[in-house]
């Protein structure tokens, strides 16, 4: 059973880092996305990492800023943030890409989906 949980969320001021997680189980070997939500926005796409060669995307909102990387002993996906912004706050999910799919930003190309992290980034 494919599942997808995500951790590693919270409260931090301007400025500060954060590292997200996303344990995955019931599935190896697909690329693996981070996309946020904010209330009242559309689902974004923040970073991918992909299966085979651990190819990176990132949004240019987040390039320089926020690191993607993959521990696949643990098949877990982690996205290190750092200098984290206002704007940075939304619910983080991971998702799994779509059968044949490879690392992509597009929200349509994910199967299935974690329940979420807060990251709320205020003084």
């Amino acid at each position: 059973q494919v599942q997808l949980v995500e951790s590693g969320g919270g409260l931090v001021q301007p400025g500060g880092s954060l590292r997200l997680s996303c344990a995955a189980s019931g599935f190896t070997d697909y690329a693996i996305g981070w996309f946020r939500q904010a209330p009242g926005k559309e689902r974004e796409g923040v970073s991918c990492i992909s299966s085979s060669d651990s190819a990176t995307y990132y949004a240019d909102s987040v390039k320089g800023r926020f690191t993607i990387s993959r521990d696949f002993a643990k098949n877990t996906v982690y996205l290190q943030m750092n200098n984290l912004k206002p704007e940075d706050t939304a619910v983080y999910h991971c998702a799994k890409a779509k059968r044949y799919y490879s690392c992509s930003l597009l929200p349509t190309n994910y199967d299935y989906w974690g329940q979420g992290t807060q990251v709320t980034v205020s003084s």
